[in-house]
């Protein structure tokens, strides 16, 4: 029988769920589907100075909202330290880790004087063979690395990957505080909990054969590695805050759908064919390391746009409507009720790119004392309309209800009877009801916003003309 496919997403909670690490998180969550396997969130906390509960918060907010959800966690690591000092403590016992008594001072001592001479800077193995302790100090622990021969990271992504070990120095495992190092908590969790595959970012590919060491010392099996190419801003820079929002929570803020952002995510160095556009149950059949690409993403805020706006062309009205309410409560926007805001959703949803741009769009709708544009104005708004607008204004005063239909049939008759185009009236009309020359169609503006907003509007530019 086959074990069961596991893997994790580590993160560290030292800021927000950024952009990469939501990838790896995505890539990781959909091998685990695809293959039926369990997707565990462990958070890395071990960083007592940069880790907060704020940051947990916003990676465990982030996750939810792009809809990663979890089979285990999140695990904390500050929650196992007696796991990583036993592990530290066995390789004591074994020979293959050494007490170390040098202080932060002497070492970066040694480090300048490397420095200085142009070597590399690696600690000397002072205390490798140290006879007994240094009275008042309390030591760390660093792990005894081979010295000679070559570690091989076979990466499912990037090949064969071969490391000198004589570039590699004693890694310290445990500091002298007894918190432990990155890469010997990373192992101690990844192999007590079964993690079989490990998808990270290449920035990480360094750090892979001191791991790959420590699961040789302790006898655990590898974990197959998967080390995925960075994502970079347009100028071909690694993707960061100076090229506009990184973290995952700043797009849901900019009205971005999270299944937009998801499916952006996957084709940032994932194809399957000349697919563009996927759903979820599409992407968990589909995905496979196979397909990711050796070379890095470029992140394009256009092609995010694009999808976005043809993910809410196809979203539901009602569901729209929810997710564009905390952004016209941003902007003091009440609407009548939920039936109308659906018929407001419903006339924008072709226009839009974000909910943002959304919100933008539906103001006139909430409110009469909008900005005109004083060219539209001009242009449309002359006194040759005033006529053909009186003549709108008196029928639509007479007229009980206001259906698309109707208000047709009323802009017709203008037509005929005054000998004007239907584009004079109309963009006169759409620049007195929404103070802009572009729109959705005028009949739809007129019947929402109801006869008496539309007289008082129209009344308004009739005395202005």
């Amino acid at each position: 029988m086959v074990n069961q496919m596991v893997l994790r997403f580590a993160p560290s909670p030292t800021g927000f769920l950024h952009i990469g690490g939501a990838r790896t998180a995505l890539f990781n969550w959909l091998l685990a589907r695809h293959k039926g396997g369990k997707f565990i969130l462990r958070i890395e906390d071990t960083d007592q100075v940069r880790s907060t509960r704020e940051s947990i918060d916003a990676i465990l907010d982030g996750m939810t909202w792009l809809g990663l959800d979890w089979d285990e966690g999140p695990i904390y690591q500050t929650d196992r330290m007696t796991l990583y000092r036993e592990h530290a403590e066995r390789l004591i016992r074994e020979g293959k880790a050494y007490y170390c008594y040098c202080t932060p001072e002497e070492l970066e001592e040694k480090r300048q004087k490397a420095l200085q001479e142009k070597r590399k800077p690696k600690y000397d193995g002072r205390c490798r063979n140290l006879e007994g302790p240094i009275p008042g100090r309390n030591p760390a622990i660093r792990f005894k690395a081979p010295q000679e021969g070559k570690t091989i990271l076979p990466d499912l992504i990037k090949g064969t990957v071969e490391f000198d070990n004589a570039e590699m120095d004693d890694l310290v495992i445990l500091r002298s505080d007894g918190w432990p190092t990155y890469n010997f908590s990373v192992v101690v969790d990844d192999a007590t909990m079964g993690i079989t595959h490990v998808i990270r970012g290449d920035d990480h590919v360094n750090n892979t054969p001191r791991q790959i060491l420590l699961y040789q010392a302790f006898g655990y099996p590898l974990p197959e590695f998967a080390h995925v190419p960075m994502i970079l801003g347009a100028d071909k820079a690694r993707l960061s805050k100076r090229h506009g929002a990184t973290s995952v929570m700043a797009y849901k803020d900019m009205g971005y759908l999270p299944q937009a952002l998801v499916n952006y995510l996957v084709r940032l160095g994932w194809s399957h064919g000349d697919q563009e556009v996927f759903t979820q149950e599409e992407l968990i059949r589909n995905f496979s390391l196979e397909n990711v690409g050796k070379s890095a993403a470029v992140f394009n805020q256009e092609k995010l746009n694009w999808l976005n706006g043809l993910y809410i062309r196809r979203e539901n009205p009602e569901t729209l409507a929810q997710l564009l309410l905390p952004f016209l409560e941003g902007k003091g926007l009440k609407p009548r009720n939920r039936s109308w805001l659906v018929e407001v959703v419903k006339t924008l949803q072709e226009r839009s790119k974000t909910l943002v741009e959304m919100a933008d769009m539906a103001e006139f709708y909430f409110r009469d004392d909008f900005q005109t544009d004083e060219k539209a104005e001009k242009k449309h708004l002359t006194p040759i309309i005033k006529e053909p607008l009186e003549i709108l204004i008196s029928r639509l005063g007479s007229t009980l209800e206001v259906d698309e239909k109707g208000l047709e049939e009323i802009f017709q008759e203008i037509v005929a009877r005054k000998n004007i185009k239907l584009g004079a009236i109309a963009q006169a009309v759409r620049v007195a009801l929404t103070g802009k020359s572009v729109s959705p169609g005028i009949y739809e503006v007129m019947r929402i916003l109801g006869k008496d907003e539309v007289l008082k509007r129209l009344s308004r530019a009739n005395k202005k003309l």
